[in-house]
């Protein structure tokens, strides 16, 4: 049997603090492989030094402590199964079963970093270009012409997520079919976006009639032609709120009078690829029929 290693020796092979040790044993992470009842001295097993590390690093990386806990007893488990059998299952079953649960945990995390390691990266990409005076994302007035269209239209409540939009396609892809469409869209009232809340129609272009058995919230729509202060975004939506500050600071220094509504036009999108970078979406800012322009008179933003 290896010799056991004071907490001193172990603090030295593993460069944890001897105070990090300790807590690790009060949190019940780490546990000495012996407490010596009289004076309280904490010694650890050589084969200890990995499961350390390893909870520093996880510990490094946020894990919660409850998930930390849970993947620690997943391991415990696995290797329990390994060395003593377990009552009920195999000995290599159970430590890959052990084993599996815990890396699941791990890779839970680990998605949720690279998660906020991409919002991060694209909030500094987002920063820099607000910091750029000469960073102009390109605005143009253009003419959006008429088109039929099956839609649902739906009032946002408040503090709702966006399960409401998913809601709505699958009613429309049900009622579309296989029929090849065009690019689905929405039309959204500002105060979605100002204050939580707010009418929305999520449309998917298609010719009549609605199709027997399609869902009674799927209508025929027909969509006029207006006019619009119109950008592509491209990539991600984490940054569409840069778009959509150029489509209304365009409208506004060109005094064209908003229709309150706004709508977005899904050219690439989560449908098409699971690469955000390759996504593009039409901002398009709807004006009031008075403030509406030809085409031909389409400008580019400062």
């Amino acid at each position: 049997m290896a010799e056991l290693l004071t907490i001193g020796e172990f603090s030295r092979i593993t460069h944890l603090s001897i105070r990090t040790l300790r807590r690790y044993h009060e949190q019940g992470l780490l546990v000495p492989a012996e407490v010596d009842p009289a004076t309280g001295y904490r010694y650890y097993a050589p084969a200890q030094a990995r499961p350390a590390l390893t909870i520093k690093r996880l510990r490094e990386l946020d894990l919660p402590l409850p998930d930390l806990r849970r993947f620690l007893e997943a391991e415990s488990a696995g290797e329990g199964a390994t060395g003593h059998g377990a009552a009920g299952c195999d000995a290599t079953g159970c430590d890959a079963t052990g084993h599996g649960a815990a890396q699941q945990i791990v890779a839970a995390h680990l998605r949720r970093l690279e998660d906020r390691l991409g919002r991060t990266q694209r909030a500094v990409q987002a920063l820099r270009e607000l910091l750029d005076p000469q960073a102009q994302r390109a605005v143009s007035l253009e003419v959006l012409p008429p088109q039929r269209v099956l839609a649902v239209s739906l009032d946002v409540p408040p503090g709702a997520e966006l399960s409401w939009y998913d809601a709505a396609m699958r009613h429309l892809d049900a009622a579309v079919g296989r029929r090849p469409v065009l690019p689905p869209g929405g039309r959204y009232e500002h105060t979605i976006f100002t204050e939580g809340h707010g009418r929305a129609t999520v449309y998917l272009p298609a010719e009549p009639p609605l199709p027997p058995g399609a869902s009674d919230a799927v209508r025929e729509l027909h969509l006029p032609q207006r006019t619009a202060a119109v950008a592509t975004h491209c990539g991600p939506h984490d940054d569409l709120d840069l778009t959509y500050a150029a489509v209304g600071t365009f409208a506004a220094r060109n005094r064209l009078r908003s229709a309150d509504l706004v709508e977005e036009i899904y050219l690439v999108g989560p449908r098409d690829t699971d690469q955000p970078d390759r996504w593009r979406t039409l901002v398009a800012w709807l004006l009031a029929s008075d403030s509406a322009r030809s085409s031909d008179s389409t400008q580019s933003s400062a």
